[in-house]
């Protein structure tokens, strides 16, 4: 099979309990709770479902103090119930108090740079030098003691800047632009870098996927120009749901990802967060960054098919798709089936009237193998192979 990487953007590793976010770690798939964070029990029951089903890092909101405590609780509960699970507290308006009691008892918190330090809409066109001085004053009181109480509980943090809650300081300054996006995470990694704390995550995210991708790649620059390398968390926030929602979310993170960027990713959908994992793990295959299920090949058909390839392609799926070690084509014909399987492990391609010829790579094991028992014979070939690995996601 031919070997393809991208030259991923070097992050420094950050640890958010037993899971490593950037370096040469894998990206990291990770999800948040739709349940009422004062539901304690329903909280840990979606915690434990979406954890099984893939989720491998998850966020709850955490919008006030009292929610706080009940973060606590869910933590204790959790690990009463089932296991430790590396968890995130999202908080955003008058974040300090909120973040210091969660970076207590949480692996990780995100904080929004927009809403952090909350000001209402002053109507101003300009800022001073002097204000935007004082502004940036206040930011530094208000993080330094949750930087403080994240270095002593060895909390990670994530700096995660909305696209839709810029402060009016910074759009007055840089417009409503990726330009702005940038340099407000930038403002919060100085402050970090100067107090010497770089368990940091950054995420830049918007629900126009044209802003996000534009905003993530002017950070990498802005990275690289101030010697910094931080893990970037990708997602386009506000996707929706259904088809489009996936395809905004697929097109963010996938460019994103096949130029190098990119540690730890969510696809946002409007649905049952279980529904983005299996999004974000087909992505993560498409681009051979992750391998979680079967490689599978098909042909989109055409008049030249003389089997049934698209019941067939359904049933290799069902019977083959726990074997993550292998690939396997389906294809209609010998027109193009014999090159565009040529890096599958194994396939089958159309011959005569429901008939097949069975491969092993590119050479032929079996010809005229009637289409109702090829699945049996595909099977019977992996498994004399000892290639029949039972295998279970990463």
């Amino acid at each position: 099979m031919i070997k393809i990487s991208f030259l991923r953007f070097k992050t420094r590793p950050v640890k958010v309990k037993n899971l490593v976010i950037g370096g040469d770690n894998p990206v990291v798939v990770q999800t948040m709770c739709t349940e009422y964070t004062e539901n304690v029990p329903a909280v840990v029951e979606q915690i434990i479902a979406l954890h099984q089903a893939g989720a491998e890092l998850i966020r709850i909101t955490v919008p006030s103090l009292k929610d706080a405590e009940h973060v606590a609780e869910i933590k204790k509960l959790l690990k009463k119930k089932y296991q430790d699970v590396p968890l995130v507290a999202d908080v955003h308006h008058f974040g300090s108090d909120i973040a210091i009691k969660t970076a207590e008892v949480m692996d990780k918190i995100r904080i929004n740079p927009g809403l952090f330090v909350f000001k209402k809409p002053s109507g101003k066109l300009e800022y001073s030098k002097t204000e935007i001085e004082a502004e940036l004053a206040e930011i530094e009181k208000a993080l330094l003691p949750v930087l403080a109480t994240c270095k002593k509980h060895g909390t990670a943090m994530r700096i995660g800047v909305n696209h839709g809650s810029l402060s009016e300081r910074l759009k007055i300054m840089y417009g409503d632009t990726p330009q702005g996006m940038v340099e407000s995470a930038m403002e919060y990694l100085k402050i970090c870098q100067r107090n010497h704390f770089q368990e940091l995550v950054i995420s830049l995210k918007a629900s126009k996927v044209k802003v996000m991708i534009e905003a993530n790649r002017l950070m990498v620059q802005r990275m690289v120009e101030e010697g910094m390398n931080y893990p970037l968390h990708l997602g386009v926030t506000e996707a929706g749901a259904g088809q489009m929602g996936r395809v905004k979310g697929v097109v963010g993170i996938g460019t994103l990802l096949a130029e190098g960027i990119g540690d730890t990713i969510r696809v946002s959908l409007s649905e049952d967060p279980i529904n983005e994992l299996s999004v974000c793990y087909d992505l993560l295959q498409s681009l051979g960054l992750r391998r979680t299920k079967l490689e599978l090949i098909g042909c989109p058909t055409c008049g030249r098919t003389r089997f049934d390839l698209p019941p067939m392609l359904a049933k290799v799926e069902t019977e083959f798709g726990h074997l993550s070690n292998l690939s396997i084509a389906v294809m209609g014909c010998i027109v193009n089936g014999p090159g565009e399987m040529a890096d599958a492990d194994y396939g089958m391609m159309g011959q005569e009237e429901k008939t097949v010829t069975i491969f092993r790579g590119q050479t032929l094991i079996k010809p005229n193998v009637p289409q109702d028992q090829a699945l049996t014979v595909l099977k019977e070939l992996i498994q004399a192979d000892g290639k029949w690995i039972e295998t279970n996601k990463e």
